[in-house]
């Protein structure tokens, strides 16, 4: 359960500095483009015979790197979602930039911005209660720091998760540390909100939406943190041909595993180099960009992941078929079996299209208090 600074500190630079992949790596380097040699989107011909070519910006110039597999493992953190509930950046949004943060802040670092401040957090995912318990703390020693949480949960206990019930333990005690600050009474809890619009007032920040349905305006807000999820960037790919799914825009073979709409699981069924196929050959997706706008992905499906399209590459057919992952479970393993929750009080038994954690198996589910279970 490594932290950022030890994947860096032990993974990545003991990765770096091994001699067959140090000559090989290109520093402060952006793909902004990527295509077949001679060949645009439209053009088959002897596509499948002729290498990729790669246009990397370094220095300033522009640098031609050919290859004959490309592996995009970039993931999506410098793409996230915007305020709007709807998906939609505006302008109003983009002026407010100093005084918004994407993902989960250094509250600690930024003790100063943040301090007896009026802060918003936005998202019921796991980067919202981190924010949300580091803030908590920044307001016991500041106590005119007063904090919101919008959410668009119906029930705020939906994201409690499996608590003790977790596989990963860590996880679950995110789970019941947020329990805990929202039963203290320390915050202040906007549910269900979606979000309309927000705009600069006087050097605040106004938000307007729907509170359970009611047209709502919050106003003197100094900072908003805003956890609501990342998406994947594709537009350096337009010349490569891509298969993904019109709603999760993951490769399409994953999008019913993975799909929030219908699981509420944290696990997916493993899986490996032939459900990450794409229609141009040789090319992947993988990462947590394979999971498009999914916000489930563990790091352990990622290096499964990789090791089966190595394997592929390198000639090694079976090992690539091969399963080597077990994810664990997270304790409220549910399902959407109707079109909004599990409400109904008869059993189903459902096939792998639509199974707790995307049972490979087909699994009898015993639906009682708006989850499901095996």
């Amino acid at each position: 359960m490594p932290t950022g600074r030890e994947l860096v500190e032990e993974y990545l630079l003991p990765l770096s500095n091994l001699p067959e992949i140090n000559e090989n790596i290109l520093l402060q380097a952006k793909v902004v483009g990527v295509a077949k040699k001679a060949h645009d989107k439209l053009k088959t011909g002897k596509r499948v015979t002729v290498p990729f070519q790669l246009y990397v910006e370094v220095d300033g110039d522009t640098k031609v790197v050919e290859a004959k597999a490309v592996i995009d493992s970039s993931g999506t953190w410098t793409n996230p979602n915007p305020i709007l509930s709807n998906g939609i950046w505006t302008n109003a949004e983009r002026k407010l930039l100093n005084q918004i943060h994407y993902g989960i802040p250094n509250v600690v670092q930024l003790e100063n911005r943040y301090q007896n401040k009026s802060i918003m957090v936005i998202g019921s995912g796991h980067s919202a209660i981190n924010a949300l318990l580091d803030l908590a703390s920044l307001q016991q020693k500041f106590t005119d720091t007063k904090i919101y949480w919008v959410l668009r949960k119906k029930m705020i206990n939906e994201v409690y998760g499996g608590q003790e019930n977790d596989g990963l333990a860590a996880r679950g005690e995110l789970g019941i540390r947020i329990q805990q600050l929202v039963e203290s009474g320390r915050i202040n809890i906007l549910t269900p909100f979606h979000i309309n619009g927000v705009y600069p007032a006087n050097g605040k920040i106004t938000v307007v939406g729907e509170l359970d349905g009611e047209e709502t305006t919050i106003g003197e807000i100094d900072e908003i943190v805003v956890s609501t999820g990342f998406r994947p960037d594709t537009s350096f790919l337009n010349e490569i041909r891509i298969n993904l799914d019109s709603a999760v825009e993951s490769i399409e073979a994953l999008a019913p595993l993975i799909d929030p709409n219908i699981h509420s699981c944290g696990t997916v069924r493993p899986h490996g180099e032939q459900e990450l196929r794409h229609p141009e050959k040789n090319f992947y997706i993988v990462g947590m960009k394979s999971y498009g706008r999914a916000p489930t992905f563990l790091l352990a499906t990622g290096y499964e992941q990789i090791r089966s399209v190595v394997a592929y590459l390198t000639g090694d057919v079976e090992g690539a078929k091969e399963v080597r992952l077990q994810l664990p479970e997270t304790g409220v393993c549910s399902v959407n079996l109707t079109s909004s929750s599990c409400d109904s009080d008869i059993p189903a038994t459902e096939t792998n299209d639509s199974s707790c954690c995307g049972s490979p198996v087909p699994v009898r589910l015993e639906i009682k208090n708006n989850s499901c279970c095996e």
